[in-house]
């Protein structure tokens, strides 16, 4: 199994990929770092993270071997965990979730606190993504994010009403007009992959998309492009989503046959029996890795870090994969995936698909409103 290498800080150059350990199946054991004040506190934890990343299999066994109550708050988007926290300045969250490419945004915002990292077994997970020390330690102050969970954003169809034209779908099969009224996608990320879609049919410079995180004028030439054409073509998209449930609800009930998701909800599907694939696209998919992040106002610290140590208990992570149909950087985490995951992961990455990944750059904070601009001027056309 291979993970990402996501050590460069800037810019768009394709990340290359490390092999992961492997482990042997076995039974849920408690985490071995589980600190003691933790289990004799018992209490709460208040947490903040992507809708379906928290199966239920992970919470029980979190609960009951340490005795602390989780309190979980699903979210679909970076922007609702930045909202949520600046309405209550830092305060209500004892763990939340970022994305690693949005360090640049949340340096400036002041509502997280360094992590000791005595604390935590940061050894255990994959060198290439424990990218807090270099990209998360805002003015010197520590490690202000651990890696969680990885994946990718690109090509969902039903396997029963689509095929891609070769091994690899585009995605600017979400735009074409054989497929109008019956695709999905993310207001601004769907922008995104039109326009590498774009360049790959020549409608546009190869290197535009990525280009456009450079400067405000660069994003304006590039992005006026392809906000025209995403106009042109919005009559075709039957489904605009924000969460994994509205994904899986877009193939499974609402006509979609193809559409730019994430990896793990209609591989969630595919898991269930759903004539439904997931692949990386041709023009490579784009990659991320959500991590755990501790704001100003945690009031739970034991207990936050009960719950990395549990994070990073690589059986615990591969029972979790099974059900959430994401990636864990944990070392050993994907053996405990079984061979289901297994067979997901080539499917999802097949040939060169992983080299071709797109990590996705660091976002100035210009360059994140100017986005969102796009994108609601698109969804209001």
């Amino acid at each position: 199994m291979k993970t990402p290498n996501f050590t460069k800080s800037e810019g768009v150059a394709r990340r290359g990929f490390l092999k992961g350990s492997a482990a042997v199946l076995g039974g849920l054991a408690a985490p071995a770092l589980v600190s003691r004040s933790a289990l004799a506190s018992s209490g709460e934890l208040n947490v903040m993270m992507w809708s379906d990343y928290l199966p239920e299999s992970f919470v029980t066994a979190f609960e009951s071997s340490t005795g602390i109550k989780l309190n979980f708050t699903g979210i679909g988007s970076n922007d609702e965990i930045i909202n949520k926290l600046k309405a209550t300045g830092g305060e209500g969250f004892d763990i939340v979730s970022p994305t690693v490419n949005r360090n640049l945004l949340w340096a400036e915002l002041g509502l997280l606190q360094p992590f000791d990292m005595s604390k935590i077994a940061i050894d255990k997970v994959n060198p290439a993504m424990a990218l807090g020390e270099k990209h998360w330690n805002f003015e010197g102050k520590g490690t202000f994010w651990v890696p969680h969970i990885w994946g990718t954003e690109g090509v969902a169809w039903r396997t029963d009403q689509f095929t891609p034209a070769g091994e690899f779908p585009s995605y600017y099969d979400i735009w074409d007009d054989a497929n109008a009224g019956k695709t999905m996608g993310r207001g601004h990320s769907m922008m995104l992959g039109l326009g590498l879609g774009m360049e790959r049919l020549g409608l546009m410079e190869p290197g535009s998309m990525w280009a456009a995180y450079t400067t405000p004028e660069k994003m304006t030439e590039v992005w006026d492009v392809v906000l025209a054409h995403a106009i042109e073509k919005k009559g075709n998209i039957k489904l605009i989503w924000n969460d994994s449930d509205t994904q899986k609800n877009g193939l499974l009930n609402e006509g979609v046959i193809v559409g730019q998701t994430w990896d793990g909800p209609p591989i969630a599907l595919k898991n269930e029996g759903e004539p439904v694939m997931y692949r990386a696209p041709i023009e490579g998919a784009m990659a991320w890795v959500d991590g755990m992040a501790m704001p100003t106002g945690a009031t739970n610290i034991d207990q936050a870090y009960a719950f990395i140590d549990a994070c990073y208990n690589p059986e615990w992570a591969g029972e979790a994969i099974k059900t959430h149909g994401y990636n864990s950087p944990v070392l050993g985490a994907d053996a405990f995936g079984g061979e289901v995951y297994a067979k997901n992961f080539a499917d999802a990455y097949p040939g060169e698909a992983l080299a071709n990944l797109n990590a996705w750059p660091a976002e100035a904070p210009w360059y994140s409103e100017m986005r969102t601009e796009y994108a609601n001027t698109f969804l209001s056309a």
